[in-house]
């Protein structure tokens, strides 16, 4: 019997309501070298990039139908949530301008557009110039119209300031075309390159663009091309081709302008090639060697290469370099050392300071290095935040001109505010503070507290409330989030659309749990690989805390993550769903030993050295015991919403849709298990500013209405 006979779907409306789709099972075995395991539903994976079998849109499409059909009474909140969250938007909005190689940039949104206009405006690094034209570069809504999807990546102007670059994503599956355009005629150049990453640099010569090719089935980084203007992309040179498939290829212009630097980065190792841009068909050297452990990320500015490194540094220090001996790691000069209680996480270089993107107890903060005399340093200074929980970041790529440094602030409560730091006297100048229309930051408080771990560690956690709708007496419901990996830190920072659930009375509490970096190198270090469960336990041991304390009722609590956090929430569902209300999934990585075991599928070679290599026995056991999927069993789960972009590139659709389908066979109780396929999206789901809170909003009325429906309202 064929798959295409066999895999007949139901869907019935009884008495009692509809029926969710049931996928038939056809047994397909799982090779590897520690063990076969049976598959029921791997008839659910097309690897096609344009289309998938009748079978499987026929069964998604029935998903939909059936989320549809189960939540119609939620439309109207649905509605009013939209409407809520749409409100709070300024329509006609835009980004403070930030100044770049003689021009002052921007982007800004007109009114009702989805997707933004980006604008320029001539001037010196201290303002605009007074009367100066204001020319827009990229039209976003005219770009994206008629597109189901459209999303711009790269964007880089010629050092000549004549020309464009961009990349954009017709797609949703992150797969982009490169395109040019003249800035001082407005013609679009026929030089369309298709398949690239979104990584681009120009030499100086204004005519010259280095890119990324796209590995066409894995679409992780291929090789560094070179493209001349005016000449047929077949025809470009491959500059360098990395052979390391766990190691991802990128490529930028220097800070000095002197160098197109090739960046090669793995979870345990870097390296850095350059090219001068000043003459561009030279082969690339090494700069920057990589070894076993160690990990570099450099840049260069008057003379000297500055790098943040972690070689003989845990939580990462700063050193610098002469061009001529950087090579040479032991000539390296130490700036900033190695701080058991601070990470290092960014730096800026301008030509009167650095710029220091820190982190310390969970919160991200900014420090500044002046230069003294002989370019010796001086004393630095932190910006301060008068918030126990938040986060501060330094916008990227900014001009070593500018005698200030663009700074983001932002907490649980607090828009975004930016600013700019003076360099040499410290003083701030606000650029600008996001407007929430109707949103009074005074009627909210954030917090943060920390939670004991089962193994005596300290969990941060951020929380956030309305004070005249949330009381901590054990009765209030909880919207609890997480991640914890690759190292990614879970900033407390500000989302006009929670304000929604905070005015319903919920408490709002991110979870910093291991495998992210919030407090250091050793909290990722203690999340990941053989450790990888400790994420999973912090989170349940941060709802029990929250429980236990009185922040909200044992059976109000809500968990949602996505991507690597929806693996998190697959592996709470499995070990503690009896302690949460409602889980949402969101692109959630489940199938987590299937696909580290398969090198076919987008980034598995990249993933290996996160959850570890399950070709190896002792990761293979490890992982089997955690990954979702695998982990199903028949026993009663809460109320469940699950969602994926159907051309998501980096957790493929099938993850999911096995994952329900198992789920919805295992499972013994009659709590609702939702999916949703964005049949359009990839794994950032809708593009578009106002698109996107459809998914939010579907989340946040399914919470509620159980939320009510649990106190019999």
């Amino acid at each position: 019997m064929t798959i295409m006979m066999c895999c007949c779907l139901f869907l019935a409306c009884p008495q009692g309501g509809p029926v969710a789709p049931v996928a038939t099972r056809v047994p397909f075995t799982v090779k590897s070298p520690h063990g076969d395991r049976v598959d029921d539903y791997y008839w659910l994976r097309d690897d096609d990039a344009k289309t998938k079998r009748p079978e499987i849109l026929a069964y998604l499409n029935a998903e939909n139908a059936y989320t549809e059909s189960v939540t119609a009474h939620l439309l109207p909140l649905q509605q009013s949530l939209l409407a809520e969250m749409r409100g709070r938007i300024k329509e006609d909005d835009s980004t403070a301008p930030l100044y770049h190689n003689g021009y002052w940039y921007s982007t800004r949104f007109n009114q009702g557009a989805e997707y933004p206009v980006l604008v320029r405006q001539a001037g010196t690094p201290i303002a605009p110039t007074a009367g100066a034209q204001v020319a827009v570069l990229l039209d976003g809504p005219v770009l994206g119209k008629d597109k189901p999807f459209f999303s711009l990546g790269a964007i880089e102007v010629s050092h000549n300031n004549e020309m464009l670059a961009w990349t954009d994503d017709t797609t949703g599956r992150r797969i982009s075309t490169l395109r040019f355009k003249s800035l001082v005629s407005g013609e679009t150049l026929p030089d369309a390159i298709p398949g690239v990453m979104e990584s681009i640099a120009w030499a100086l010569d204004g005519k010259t663009v280095f890119y990324v090719k796209q590995d066409p089935q894995l679409l992780q980084t291929g090789p560094v091309y070179r493209h001349t203007l005016g000449t047929p992309h077949e025809s470009d040179v491959q500059v360098y081709n990395e052979l390391d498939e766990t190691l991802i290829t990128g490529v930028e212009l220097s800070a000095s302008h002197e160098f197109i630097m090739i960046t090669l980065e793995g979870f345990d190792t870097t390296e850095l090639r350059v090219i001068s841009a000043r003459n561009p068909l030279v082969a690339p050297t090494i700069a920057i060697a990589r070894r076993v452990g160690v990990r570099s990320y450099a840049n260069h500015l008057n003379g000297r290469w500055v790098i943040r490194t972690n070689d003989h540094a845990h939580n990462f220090k700063l050193v610098e370099s002469d061009e001529a001996s950087v090579q040479t790691v032991a000539t390296w000069r130490e700036l900033i050392g190695d701080r058991a209680e601070t990470s290092l996480d960014a730096f800026q270089l301008f030509n009167g300071a650095i710029a220091l993107g820190e982190r310390e107890r969970a919160n991200g903060i900014v420090r500044v290095v002046p230069w003294g005399a002989g370019e010796a340093i001086v004393k630095p200074f932190t910006i301060q935040a008068d918030e126990s929980a938040y986060t501060m970041s330094i916008a990227s790529r900014q001009d070593p001109a500018s005698p200030a440094v663009r700074v983001a602030y932002t907490s649980m409560i607090s828009p975004t505010t930016v600013y700019d730091v003076d360099l040499a006297s410290q003083a701030r100048t606000v650029r600008k503070v996001q407007p929430v229309i109707g949103y009074d930051k005074s009627l909210y408080r954030t917090e943060r507290v920390w939670a004991r771990s089962r193994d005596g560690k300290q969990i941060p956690v951020s929380l956030a409330w309305r004070t005249d709708r949330f009381v901590r007496d054990g009765s209030a419901p909880i919207y609890q989030e997480g991640y914890g990996a690759y190292g990614i830190s879970s900033d407390a920072d500000f989302s006009s659309n929670r304000v929604s659930l905070l005015d319903r009375g919920f408490l709002l509490a991110t979870a910093h749990v291991r495998g992210g970096a919030d407090l250091g190198q050793d909290w990722y270090e203690d999340g990941r690989l053989m450790h990888k469960k400790n994420s999973f336990n912090d989170f349940e041991d941060v709802t029990d805390f929250l429980v236990r304390q009185k922040y909200g009722a044992a059976g109000q609590v809500f968990a949602t993550g996505g991507s690597a956090g929806g693996m998190l929430m697959g592996a709470i569902a499995n070990q503690a769903g009896a302690k949460y209300l409602g889980i949402g999934l969101h692109v959630p990585f489940v199938d987590v030993l299937t696909t580290m075991l398969d090198e076919t599928i987008p980034l598995t070679a990249n993933e290996w050295t996160q959850w570890g290599d399950p070709r190896e026995g002792a990761a293979y056991k490890y992982i089997s015991e955690y990954s979702p999927i695998d982990q199903i069993q028949r026993k009663a789960y809460p109320a469940m919403l699950v969602t994926t972009g159907l051309w998501d590139s980096q957790v493929q659709y099938f993850e999911p849709s096995k994952y329900v389908a198992r789920l919805r066979a295992m499972k013994s109780d009659t709590n609702p298990l939702l999916f949703r396929i964005n049949m359009d999206a990839g794994h950032g789901g809708n593009s578009g500013r106002f698109n996107r809170l459809k998914e939010i909003a579907l989340e946040f009325a399914f919470f509620i209405d159980l939320a009510q429906r649990s106190l019999g309202k």
